[in-house]
């Protein structure tokens, strides 16, 4: 069963090719290579990759239909649509950027995928990639799918406009999906030979590893004055690998629905590990992994970046199954240290 990933050459996405792959699936990885690595996909992971880009209609038609495929299986099953921008700092100050790929070409892949069931007896389902940025400053924690969502960045904006369109479309034209809000994805694989490789690079511990590489001279903390134990701000870490296992779960419930022809509600889950740690317990939490002492500064605060956010992901347990298996956060700090040594070379 072969099934569409994009943005597959990325860190989340790689992931979850890798659990598509021990599952028996066939992945296929659509990549622009804006942010993705190539070489992950068909030297470490080696499944068939096309470059192309998500608003391409006419290539997604082609795929969708089994033409030009670099894989024996003739067609799409299902698709896993990863491929965004996701740096909050540069939607706040570059919003057409965010609006322009992650709304309008993500539209353009929906409306293919719908034209395409009209014209098939196949019913193509789609798993979103979401975010817990849809809620804003939530009005409860731990954070439930009913929650109020008030983004306050372009970027959650822009996922919680695909979302939107995926409510709509299910009831208009009975697409079938499934949308997963992430907290703080974090880790790497246990073989230490695929992890988060961004640049630039925004995410906590990655950077605190840079601190201690030396690529850092130092780590600024944005802010210290927040409502939380020790005044800065506190995160729930999700294993990337438990993320890409809620994803096989995610496709393998959209398989089991019937199929209808209008009138489906998308299923959105909340994907996090229900506890959270502040950037100062993940600095110490780092040091006691590595060995090694962390230099840090507090700066001032970053615009729309909220006190608490912690999942309860109660409702992916209950409906698929799922459960987080690397809840320890010395294990996802280890497990990114290993491949972040490897990655740079560093004995």
């Amino acid at each position: 069963m072969s099934i569409l990933v994009t943005g597959g050459a990325g860190y989340i996405g790689s992931h979850t090719v890798r659990a598509l792959k021990k599952k028996n699936f066939n992945p296929i990885v659509l990549d622009n290579l804006v942010y993705g690595h190539e070489k992950i996909v068909t030297e470490r992971l080696n499944v068939p990759f096309i470059e192309g880009d998500i608003s391409d209609q006419n290539l997604i038609s082609n795929l969708l239909k089994g033409n030009n495929l670099l894989t024996k299986e003739s067609k799409i099953e299902g698709i896993i649509h990863f491929a965004a921008y996701a740096y909050v700092g540069e939607s706040i100050k570059n919003p057409i950027k965010y609006y322009k790929n992650n709304v309008e070409k993500s539209l353009n892949l929906l409306e293919s995928i719908v034209q395409f069931n009209k014209n098939s007896a196949q019913f193509i389902p789609i798993v979103f990639s979401s975010t817990c940025a849809t809620y804003g400053y939530p009005q409860k924690v731990p954070i439930s799918e009913d929650n109020i969502q008030n983004p306050i960045n372009p970027y959650g904006w822009s996922k919680f406009f695909v979302e939107r369109f995926l409510k709509d479309f299910g009831e208009s034209y009975g697409l079938k999906s499934v949308i997963f809000r992430y907290f703080n994805a974090a880790g790497a694989d246990p073989s230490s030979d695929i992890g988060e490789d961004h640049n630039p690079e925004t995410h906590l511990i990655p950077l605190i590893f840079d601190v201690i590489s030396g690529k850092k001279e130092i780590l600024e903390v944005f802010g210290d004055d927040y409502p939380t134990l020790d005044g800065t701000c506190i995160r729930d870490y999700i294993h990337v690998n438990d993320l890409a296992d809620a994803h096989i779960k995610g496709l393998n419930f959209l398989f089991n629905q019937k199929n209808k022809l209008k009138g489906f509600s998308p299923e959105i889950f909340n994907l996090g590990n229900g506890k959270g740690f502040s950037v100062k317990e993940v600095i110490e939490k780092v040091s006691l992994v590595t060995g090694k002492k962390i230099n840090y500064k507090i700066a001032k605060r970053r615009e729309g970046d909220p006190p608490v956010l912690i999942s309860s992901s109660d409702k992916a347990f209950d409906i698929l199954g799922w459960e987080p298996r690397y809840k320890e956060i010395e294990l996802i700090i280890e497990h990114a240290w290993k491949w972040y040594c490897r990655n740079n070379s560093i004995n």
